[in-house]
Parts: C-alpha cells; sequence; structure tokens
C-alpha cells in the first residue's frame, strides 16, 4: 500500500486550481500521460532553460534577439485599420534613449488600453528583434506595473510546452504544486548527504522550478544532483531488490560432463578466446548452482558469443535437458542456425527453428517433437512466446540482442519450464554506467577479443558528392571477385526525405552491373530474404544492396568491402554493427562512410570516432556520451525503465556510489523495516519502482 502521505503527488492536476479538462488534456499531452496527469508528473519537468531578468538595458543598448526586460512609456495605440484585421496591433512606446513597438497578433484592443495605458510606464519583457530598423518585441511574455515589477521573478524558468499550453498555464500550475509538496522523512545516507551538499528533496524542487540564480537549473549544482541521485538509488534499490528475489527462486543445479562440449571445440575451425573461455567457465558454474541464472553476455562485433551460447546450451543439455535460442528477427535467427547446426551435428545435438514461417503438418510435426524431447536446441523468434510451443523439460533460455525484447516477453520464455536458467546476448557493447543502471539484475560476462584471423578493417569517410567514383571502385571490386555490401538507410522514397531508396539504388546499380546485384529489405517476404541472401552468401551476386536489415548477425566471411550510404544518418551503435558484417575473412576489408555536406558537429564526431577505433566498448561511451542513454539502448521502446531526471552523461559518476548505498542498506534491512528504509519505500513510490516492494514479501 502506498503511504498516505504521497497522496498529494499521485493526486490529478485537476485538484489545482485553475486546472480544469482542457488544461487537464493538454497537460497529459505535454507530461506524457493521456489517461490524466498527476502532480508528480508535473513537479518532475524540469526546465530546459531561464530568462534572466535581473538586467535592464536601456533601449538603445538593447541587443537583437536576447530576452530583455525593459522600462517604457507607452505613446501610442495603432490598431489595424478596419476590416483588415490579420495585421498586428501596434503598441508604441520609447524611453529616454529610443524607441520600441510592441506587437500583437489577433489582440483584444480594450484589453490592451487596459494592459498598456497611454502616458503610463510599464515594464515589458521577452525577446527583441529588429524589424526594419526599428525595435520590436512581438507578444511580450510579461507586462507589469512598477507594483507588478516587485512581484515578478527575476530569474524565470522556461519549460518545455505544447501546442495551446501557454507558460503562463504550466507556471501557474506549478506555483499550485510546489505549496502542496508534503514534509518527507530524509532517505538519503546523511552523512553522503552532507558531502554532496545536497539540499532536501522539497528544497531541491522548490530550487529548481524557482531558482535564486541561473546557475541552480544546471544539472551539475546541488538541486539536479539531488534528485538525479534520488532517482538513480530507487532504480539500484529496485534492481537489488529483483535480484535477491530471483536468488530465493530455487533452481535445479544442472551438470553435465562436458562430452558434448568437447566435441563441439573440437569441430571449430579455431581456438577459443581467453574471454570465451572465461564466459563459458562462469555460465558452467551458474547452470550447476542450486539458484537460477539470469547472466549477461556482451561482446563486441565477431567476438563469438554465438559459440559460446551454443556450448552453454550443449552443458544444459548433457545433464538430459533441452535449451532455447531466441532472436529478435527471422534473418538473425536463420542466421544463429546456420552457424550453430554444423557443430550441433558434429556433436550429435538435433536442432530445429520456429519462426513465424513454419507451419501446417511441418509445424505440428516440430511441436510434437519438442514435446517429446526430441529435439534438444530450438531456434527461434517471438514465435517460441506462443502458449502451443511446450517443452518437454526446457532448462536454458538463451535470449538474443536483450533490449529489443521487453522483460516481460523474458519472463515468459523464463515460464516455459521449470526453474529455467536465463542467458541474455547483446551483440551491441553497453556503456559500463547503463550495464549497472539497466542490467544490475544480472551477472555480466564479457567478450573483449576476437577470434584469430579477424582482420581490421579501413574506414574512410567520402562525401556523397563523390558518388561517382565510388560506384567505379565498387565495379574493380566486384571484377577482382571481391563482395560487396552497399547499405542505404529506407526502403523507398518518401516526400519528407531525400534519402537515397535501397529500390531506388538497387535499380541504378543493376542498370550497371546487371545480374551481380542483389536487393534484401525489411519488407521482404522471408523466403525472398533468405534467397537474396543465400545467392550473396554462394557468390552468385556479388553486391547486396540493403537496408539495416543486415545490422546483426549475418555472416559471410567473403565480404571485403562496405559502402554506407548518409551515413551521417546512423547512429554510432549501428555504423559499428554494419562495419561488423566485413572483415570476417581472410581478405583485407574497407568500409565507405558517404556523407552529405554540410556536416553538424554530432554527425561530425560520429564519423571521426568510426574513422579512429574499432573497439565497441569505447564506441558505447562515446555514443552514450553524444546521443543519451535513452538512444543507446533503445529504453524508449523496449520497456526497460529509462529516467526522468537523473542524465548518465551528467550524473553516471552518482551510479557506483547509488549502487553501493542499496546493497549495504538491503543487506542490513532487507525488508525496509527501519526508519531509513520506510523513507525508501516512499522513494520507491516517487520514482515508480514500487513494483519491487512486492517482491519483499513474496516466495
Amino acid at each position: 500500500m502506498r503511504p498516505p502521505l504521497l497522496d498529494p503527488f499521485f493526486a490529478a492536476l485537476t485538484t489545482l486550481p485553475g486546472v480544469g479538462p482542457k488544461l487537464d488534456r493538454l497537460f497529459g499531452r505535454l507530461l506524457g500521460r493521456p489517461e490524466g496527469a498527476r502532480m508528480l508528473d508535473l513537479l518532475f519537468h524540469l526546465p530546459s532553460g531561464h530568462v534572466d531578468r535581473r538586467a535592464r538595458p536601456k533601449l538603445r543598448d538593447v541587443v537583437p534577439g536576447t530576452v530583455v526586460t525593459v522600462a517604457v512609456t507607452i505613446d501610442r495605440h495603432r490598431p489595424p485599420p478596419p476590416g483588415r484585421a490579420r495585421l498586428p496591433y501596434q503598441v508604441h512606446a520609447s524611453d529616454e534613449t529610443g524607441d520600441i513597438v510592441l506587437t500583437f497578433f489577433n489582440a483584444r484592443a480594450d484589453y490592451l488600453k487596459t494592459l498598456l495605458p497611454v502616458g503610463e510606464t510599464r515594464y515589458v519583457s521577452g525577446t527583441a528583434n529588429l524589424y526594419d530598423g526599428t525595435l520590436q518585441i512581438v507578444h511580450p511574455d510579461r507586462v507589469v506595473d512598477e507594483q507588478g515589477l516587485a512581484t515578478l521573478p527575476l530569474i524565470e524558468p522556461v519549460y518545455p510546452l505544447t501546442e495551446g499550453l501557454g507558460a503562463n498555464a504550466v507556471r501557474k500550475a506549478l506555483d499550485a504544486a510546489l505549496m502542496r509538496i508534503p514534509a518527507l522523512d530524509e532517505w538519503q545516507d546523511e552523512a553522503w548527504r552532507a558531502r554532496s551538499s545536497f539540499p532536501s528533496f522539497a528544497d531541491s524542487l522548490r530550487t529548481l522550478h524557482r531558482p535564486p540564480q541561473p546557475d541552480d537549473l544546471r544539472a551539475d549544482r546541488p538541486a539536479w544532483r539531488r534528485l538525479a541521485y534520488d532517482e538513480l538509488l530507487a532504480s539500484q534499490v529496485a534492481l537489488v531488490l529483483v535480484r535477491a528475489h530471483r536468488r530465493r527462486q530455487p533452481g535445479r543445479g544442472r551438470t553435465g560432463d562436458g562430452r558434448l562440449r568437447e566435441r563441439i571445440v573440437a569441430a571449430l575451425p579455431y581456438s577459443l578466446t581467453r574471454s570465451q573461455h572465461g564466459a563459458l567457465d562462469a555460465i558452467v558454474a551458474d547452470l550447476a548452482k542450486p539458484e537460477r541464472m539470469l547472466r549477461l553476455l556482451q561482446g563486441d562485433v565477431g567476438s563469438g558469443k554465438t559459440v559460446v551460447a551454443l556450448l552453454a546450451a550443449a552443458a544444459a543439455i548433457e545433464a538430459g535437458q533441452q535449451a532455447t535460442l531466441m532472436a529478435p528477427t527471422e534473418i538473425l535467427a536463420r542466421q544463429h542456425l546456420h552457424t550453430i547446426a554444423p557443430l550441433a551435428e558434429r556433436a550429435g545435438i538435433t536442432v530445429a527453428i520456429l519462426t513465424g514461417r513454419e507451419r501446417g503438418r511441418e509445424r505440428d510435426e516440430l511441436l510434437r517433437r519438442l514435446a517429446d524431447g526430441a529435439i534438444d536446441l530450438l531456434v527461434g523468434t517471438h514465435a517460441l512466446f506462443q502458449d502451443e510451443v511446450a517443452f518437454k523439460d526446457l532448462a536454458l533460455a538463451i535470449v538474443d540482442e536483450q533490449h529489443r525484447f521487453g522483460v516481460h516477453q523474458r519472463l515468459a520464455l523464463a515460464q516455459k519450464g521449470p526453474a529455467v536458467d536465463m542467458l541474455v546476448m547483446t551483440a551491441t557493447p553497453i556503456p559500463r554506467t547503463l550495464v549497472l543502471s539497466f542490467f544490475g539484475d544480472m551477472d555480466i560476462s564479457e567478450l573483449r577479443e576476437k577470434p584469430a584471423g579477424r582482420q581490421p578493417v579501413d574506414t574512410r569517410t567520402v562525401p556523397l558528392a563523390r558518388l561517382d567514383e565510388i560506384v567505379e571502385a565498387v565495379g574493380r571490386a566486384l571484377d577482382e571477385g571481391r563482395r560487396v555490401y552497399w547499405v542505404c538507410p529506407l526502403v523507398e522514397e518518401t516526400e519528407t526525405s531525400d534519402m537515397a531508396a535501397a529500390e531506388a539504388r538497387f535499380a541504378e546499380l543493376k542498370a550497371r552491373f546487371g545480374t551481380r546485384v542483389g536487393l534484401v529489405h525489411g519488407r521482404m517476404r522471408g523466403a525472398e530474404k533468405d534467397a537474396a541472401m543465400e545467392d550473396f552468401a554462394a557468390g552468385r551476386t556479388g553486391l547486396l544492396v540493403a537496408t539495416i536489415v543486415i545490422e546483426v548477425g549475418v555472416d559471410v566471411p567473403e565480404a571485403t568491402v562496405m559502402v554506407i550510404e548518409h551515413a551521417e544518418r546512423f547512429g554510432l551503435a549501428q555504423l559499428h554493427q554494419l562495419r561488423g558484417r566485413i572483415g570476417r575473412g581472410s581478405g583485407r576489408s574497407t568500409c565507405l562512410l558517404l556523407y552529405r555536406r554540410p556536416l553538424g558537429e554530432t554527425a561530425k564526431a560520429r564519423l571521426a570516432i568510426m574513422r579512429e577505433t574499432e573497439d565497441g566498448f569505447r564506441i558505447a561511451e562515446e555514443d552514450l556520451r553524444l546521443r543519451g542513454e535513452g538512444d543507446v539502448l533503445g529504453t524508449r521502446q523496449s520497456g526497460l525503465p529509462g529516467f526522468r531526471i537523473a542524465r548518465i552523461a551528467d550524473h553516471g559518476d552518482m551510479l557506483a556510489a547509488a549502487r553501493d548505498d542499496a546493497t549495504l542498506l538491503l543487506s542490513r534491512d532487507p525488508a525496509l523495516t527501519s526508519p531509513r528504509g520506510q523513507a525508501l519505500r516512499c522513494l520507491l513510490y516517487l520514482f515508480e519502482r514500487d513494483a519491487a516492494i512486492r517482491l519483499i514479501g513474496a516466495g
């Protein structure tokens, strides 16, 4: 039960004066809660900037394009001529140094005459610009007399808004909400809070919404850092509770004899790397424990995650049980099967695949064999979630590209057997701070090395203006028998986009190179995609025009050239994933990043990093710095907990402290019954991590 003390935070905005149904709908849109925003959502809607009214220049000193507050005498009103209501209503004003025009559209004359009476002094605040050589403020933010000036905030926050919702409405609602913040017990460790100079939770909110100084609104100042630490702490307490709950869930302690693993390793054309050995040892040790395994295996492009996954599956199969590997797309599931099947066959492991394409008798027969235990390892897509998919004895579930699946989907797979162990893989290296914040309930294994034989890729950036030269170079590569990927960002042209489409580019290149060109994109049927990939892998086509469906998992060692068109439109992680499709064989490889001028600063930085390094972990850190955590992990779509206040780039330095604090506190007070524990329960509710509280009493 949520403590009644917190009720004001969860009250509807319609309980605030002046917020009726219409404003409520607009606030719901602004705050991302169309079902009805709450006071909490409004208080956590932090300013994006500020207006500083402390300086009051004379009109001659006003810098055009800046927000100013000026004291002026109202000289005359100039309404639009009769029948020309669309023209602006102008009010001319001046001080002893110059003139200014205050401009209003769709204005009510009686209201403006009362607001700006001729001959009176008024203080006007807004953005000043030059129009036909005359200083002008269009729709001033504030117009007040001497008395109103005394109550005008000198530093006024500026908020993100939505159409139809003005700054005044947000300001008034926040004034009322700030008055209703109840007194709460402190949940932060007092020594940490004193050392960090943090104000209280309530004072932090008041400082950010009513800042005494402009600097108080910065993300690195105490008020914002205090709230960010609160959010990080709530996240870490929740993760520690989830982890403790998982450890109480009984496992089955599976121990294989190693015979299948030995056969797989003997069949490999290369030796396992040190980190592959380390990851496998950790997984086998986890499987033998009486608790359930939940481990994240993250590795760079081409570091050999699939082989580690197969060896983990073999350990479960040796113990007489089954395993499954789930991938987010059919093309990736079939690529896994392509990698796994020959090795599994050598070891005597029966493998099958289940996607949306398997239908009718074939599917029924597969499901019967799965339920009978005749299939040891099932590779598949979302089709694995279906109720009729029943294993005889599922022991290990391997989820590839975890951040493309919601947490609920992962749990649904875990329920396909008694005490299923879980191995989660990601081909996108994730920065340490994000691993701590999003995967804190998991044990972590990293694959840092690449198997012997992987070649470095020569990465170059080329302006699109040189497209003809690139086509000529691709022609020479094809004549030499090399295989080439040409990646485009869209399937087809749209009215709003000038990006080259895969289909248009395919048509142009086919006109030039004939049947040597293939095409693969996300809208093709599965069988068509397979055929296009098979033709490319077999060398029947030498140039494959593709969208990002080839981003992960596609393995054609003979491919040594990649052209990425409009590289400036891709994220760093995507560029790194795409580049990882080449450099897999013994030949030298080249990646050409085509970009359109002019480049923005972020795009320029991304392309520079791609030229400098192939280290996926360094690229992930740079991606985080340039884009923020939501984009790096795709958390907006995946159901992972994004942050409302904390910014990993600004506040990631506090994450380890929050983790240590949460771990120590819960080791001493696992049920959160102490005074600080009770206060922390309030924190979990405020940051909506309260699902973790229910785990305290759960079995």
